[in-house]
């Protein structure tokens, strides 16, 4: 028993003393330290160090009265591909970008893609800073993310939040839908600019805010929107091979989601999509307004966001199988696609 004794008072003594020595090393060194899950003692400094120099203000004027506006964008690439929205660029006549380090340059539009508010241009400086593209499809809601931009006219401003939700669509802001939505401030200028998760890494592009509310007369706070990385990637791919973006184009318009009791009429365990109007390729196929699309070849057919979204991933000249319902009959058809135009739908 005296032995025990002894073994358990040397392991509390040194229990005691590992303690006393981490609290020196801490009251000297608290940089050693994370705090809060923060990557590191100086918080998301590292990463907006990583990311900062990579993010550009952007001026434009338009018209003869010289009418300015501001903006941001995101360097990509170290040979000069600069990412920002398309409504920051638009009618523009005169284009200005400041990168971080005070350098200006008149860019080159590679690109514009009105349907995803992207644009795609490139500068002609040396020893350019670019960001690292993350996965905007491993994101988790609660995510701590950061919106950098030219917030007012106030270059390099940083804002915090986390991500509130993924995959936001059928806001009305563009055509192809897929929002990060983040509680990180977004505000006037901002528009282009960077959302980096704390590893410094792009996640989304920064792009809008909801508007007061014309009933309410309220500013809603804390609800901006980001477009997704992983879209950026395929768009800028796409301009920089095409000058465009090349889309399936089917030609069903108006289309609604079927209620869940319609969608329970015929059988079905989820939802569905109701046709409102056919023309060309649809039309072609025997499509008719009023039809019950379930399938689009070989993908069930669920949300309008998803419609969109396939059709346009789908190459001009592809042959697909659609199942519908039509009068409580399940049928199918074939339809070749053609390349959308950027004025019509789906």
């Amino acid at each position: 028993m005296a032995g025990m004794r002894s073994r358990l008072l040397f392991a509390a003594q040194s229990v005691v003393a590992g303690l006393a020595l981490a609290f020196v090393i801490v009251s000297l060194r608290p940089e050693l330290i994370g705090y809060g899950g923060r990557p590191g003692g100086a918080g998301y400094a590292e990463a907006v160090a990583a990311s900062a120099p990579a993010v550009a203000n952007v001026f434009t004027e338009r018209g003869e009265s010289g009418r300015g506006a501001l903006g941001s964008a995101v360097v990509i690439d170290p040979t000069g591909y600069v990412v920002t929205n398309y409504h920051v660029v638009h009618e523009a006549e005169d284009i200005k970008i400041q990168l971080a380090d005070g350098r200006v340059a008149t860019p080159e539009v590679v690109g514009t893609d009105p349907d995803t508010e992207l644009a795609l241009l490139r500068i002609d400086l040396s020893d350019l800073p670019s960001i690292t593209l993350g996965r905007s499809d491993q994101l988790e809601v609660g995510e701590v993310v950061l919106a950098i931009g030219n917030s007012y006219g106030l270059s390099q401003t940083v804002t915090m939040g986390i991500v509130s939700a993924t995959g936001r669509g059928q806001l009305d802001f563009t055509t192809y839908e897929d929002f990060i939505q983040t509680d990180a401030a977004i505000n006037v200028g901002n528009s282009g600019g960077a959302l980096i998760n704390a590893a410094g890494e792009l996640v989304g592009i920064n792009t809008a805010v909801v508007a007061t509310s014309r009933r309410t007369r309220t500013t809603p706070e804390g609800i901006g929107f980001a477009i997704p990385v992983n879209m950026v990637r395929g768009v800028v791919d796409e301009l920089i091979e095409n000058g465009r973006v090349i889309r399936g184009f089917l030609g069903i318009g108006n289309i609604e989601e079927l209620s869940a009791e319609d969608t329970a009429l015929l059988g079905l365990a989820d939802g569905a999509i109701i046709v409102g109007s056919a023309q060309g390729p649809a039309a072609d196929a025997g499509l008719r307004p009023g039809d019950v699309l379930t399938h689009f070849a070989g993908r069930r057919l669920v949300t309008r966001r998803q419609v969109f979204n396939l059709i346009a991933a789908t190459a001009p000249g592809t042959e697909v199988e659609i199942r519908y319902f039509r009068d409580g009959e399940e049928r199918a058809t074939e339809a070749v696609l053609i390349e959308r135009d950027p004025f019509f739908g789906s």
